[in-house]
């Protein structure tokens, strides 16, 4: 049996949108036609005010920190906002899975219904097998010393197979965090597996400093941590100059990248041919009070994915309201952000056969959001449809 659904606005994502449109959806969520209000006559037909657009596709979060929920301080940089993290992370087994299932509860009724999750552990399994959202675990391997690199990466791969039967692969955490004995591991892994891979990239300039001349931040960062770095040899280049060529061909996302000038873009472009872009807006914000420069990325045609990061560094998991701060400071249009917010998203995933644009025989879940006449985003408000 079908439901008909009618609002202000359709927004296909994969064709243009379509005023006082009609979904068509049965008992499965499965979209059965999309048509125009002059062939929806004597239909019972739902009619809404507002815009109807696919469900949103999550591309980082950090669901294991989630009982981090207000106790990270605001705005003092990425080296001070690791180093609350490393001293804070530790809680109760019950306090982290009760954040756990509420964050996941959160995304869900905020129309997310895809995530790309960065995990460390295998704490956060449950939670996904239970959960209506599709979940791809990025398990991250982490370590600056050469020596490590076999057995950090061993451990990874363990907790990768640990999260089988659900979707997962092990991926770089930062560059400041991985040798490239670590990172030539790590990419022999992914093209063994054909997976996808998700790096921490650019979220900071201390990042570059430490890369270019091995000054900055992230020297404190290392002595808090106890860590001798005596073998680490500065490049002369930024941090994305240095790290990317040695990740060869995987489909690769770029997350924050806070600080990409336009040469690092324009390196990128030309070393990699499959790149995607995540923005973590209000992250961002959180943690280093800046947001990267979108129109540069959209001037070179970037794929971009949208992404929250974490309850530690994010009041809410809420894509909608990241599109709509990239909208209020950044002047992006609507259509532009809806695409970065489903289809993109969904494609670097690989989901896009069923996710990410609102099509016949896909299961997009639908989401219902506010709109001005002008294609505004009037609140951060999401009503799940399907």
């Amino acid at each position: 049996m079908s439901t008909y659904f009618s609002a202000d606005w359709i927004f296909p994502v994969s064709s243009p949108p379509i005023k006082n449109g009609i979904v068509e959806v049965n008992s499965e969520g499965e979209i059965i036609a999309v048509f125009t209000e002059e062939r929806g006559e004597n239909l019972n037909i739902e009619k809404l005010k507002g815009a109807i657009v696919p469900g949103f596709i999550n591309t980082h979060c950090h669901l294991e920190l989630s009982h981090l929920l207000g106790k990270i301080s605001e705005r003092t940089g990425l080296v001070d906002f690791v180093k609350q993290i490393i001293s804070g992370r530790q809680a109760e087994n019950d306090e982290i899975k009760l954040a756990m299932q509420n964050a996941d509860k959160q995304m869900y009724n905020n129309g997310i219904v895809a995530v790309a999750d960065i995990s460390n552990q295998i704490s956060s399994k449950e939670i996904k097998q239970k959960s209506k959202i599709y979940y791809h675990t990025f398990v991250e391997a982490m370590g600056f010393n050469p020596e490590r690199a076999k057995a950090i990466m061993d451990y990874a791969i363990g907790i990768k197979n640990e999260f089988f039967p659900l979707p997962a692969s092990v991926v770089p955490h930062a560059p400041y965090s991985l040798s490239p004995e670590l990172f030539k591991l790590i990419n022999e892994e992914a093209e063994s597996d054909e997976a996808f891979i998700s790096i921490h990239n650019q979220e900071t300039v201390e990042e570059n400093s430490f890369f270019t001349d091995k000054t900055g931040g992230f020297l404190e960062l290392y002595k808090f941590l106890g860590l001798d770095i005596g073998f680490f040899k500065p490049s002369g280049k930024s941090s994305l100059q240095t790290w990317l060529p040695n990740i060869k061909n995987q489909k690769l996302l770029l997350v924050h990248n806070t600080v990409s000038s336009k040469e690092d873009i324009e390196f990128a472009l030309q070393n990699h041919h499959n790149l995607y872009w995540c923005i973590c807006p209000n992250a961002n914000l959180y943690i280093e009070d800046k947001l990267p420069d979108v129109n540069l990325w959209m001037e070179k045609d970037l794929k971009i994915t949208m992404g929250t990061d974490s309850l530690a560094s994010n009041n809410q998991l809420n894509i909608l309201a990241e599109m709509k701060t990239l909208q209020q400071l950044k002047n992006v249009g609507f259509e532009s952000l809806l695409q970065w917010a489903t289809i993109n998203g969904a494609e670097f995933l690989g989901l896009d056969r069923q996710l990410g644009t609102i099509e016949v025989g896909k299961k997009p879940g639908l989401n219902l959001v506010s709109l001005s006449k002008y294609f505004t985003i009037e609140n951060d408000v999401v009503i799940k449809l399907v």
